[in-house]
């Protein structure tokens, strides 16, 4: 993969720059740029990693990250262009820019590869999707999988899914802080300190995420074993289906995969 370059520097940025290094990559394999030079002098001396220009980093690089906000992608393609190499992979990460949008503003045949990523990637519990440009090889794919690897695990989809993943784990952390919110504040109600209440729902939630992934079992099959006729779990979730939640899910996930669309201009 040779060096890595990350252009942009904020939550994101630093968060895939500390994992490859866990990881087991060479701080001299890494360069960062960024725009306020007290935050790249700060991530300079955390992690040992050489801060560029925007230029230099580009013709430094071997694999390009753009970190950048969407607004800001444009500028930034305009400023690397002359900078990216035949065999460079450039990898984005911004929200809503297709691979077509990144191809056209680089010379020709360059290879592009667009991923969603999310915020537990902060813990190395990331969820990756990526998507192949038009003339990314699979050897190029598995280079920008393995890159992601270093934060969590990697899925790849074609790009016409990614506004559904930018629904389901794009946002999807949102949607977790929120029911357990909504748990913590039941237990508040049910005269629980907040305090015991949080712990309580934190392992719940944590505890039934693991036994999803680790006993392989359909959630429904887990879900209807802790539910005993006529019990508690029942009661609960017949008010839950009263008021539709599970409906309500999946139309929160269709505003989001639409608002998704919108964003990218489509």
């Amino acid at each position: 993969m040779g060096t890595v370059a990350i252009f942009g520097a904020g939550v994101m940025g630093e968060t895939l720059l500390s994992g490859l290094l866990r990881a087991g990559r060479p701080a001299g394999e890494l360069v960062i740029t960024e725009r306020r030079p007290d935050r790249a002098a700060e991530l300079a001396g955390r992690y040992g990693v050489r801060v560029l220009d925007n230029a230099d980093a580009a013709a430094a690089a071997d694999t390009l990250v753009l970190v950048v906000k969407p607004q800001d992608m444009g500028a930034l393609l305009d400023e690397i262009a002359p900078h990216v190499g035949d065999d460079d992979l450039v990898v984005s990460l911004a929200a809503g820019i297709t691979t077509a949008f990144v191809e056209g503003r680089l010379p020709a045949g360059r290879a592009v590869v667009r991923v969603m990523p999310n915020t537990p990637a902060l813990v190395d519990e990331g969820m990756a999707a990526v998507a192949a440009g038009s003339t990314c090889t699979a050897e190029q794919l598995t280079e920008a999988r393995e890159l992601l690897a270093a934060t969590g695990k990697v899925v790849e989809v074609g790009e016409y899914l990614l506004d559904a993943v930018t629904a389901i784990s794009g946002s999807g952390p949102a949607y977790i802080f929120y029911v357990v919110e909504a748990m913590i504040e039941a237990g508040v109600v049910l005269g629980m300190p907040r305090s015991t209440a949080t712990d309580l729902v934190v392992q719940t939630l944590y505890g039934a995420a693991t036994m999803i992934r680790e006993t392989g079992q359909h959630p429904t099959v887990l879900r209807e074993q802790v539910t005993s006729p006529g019990g508690t779990t029942a009661a609960a979730l017949r008010v839950m289906d009263d008021h539709k939640v599970r409906a309500a899910f999946i139309s929160a996930m269709e505003a989001a995969a639409t608002r998704s669309r919108e964003l990218a201009g489509g």
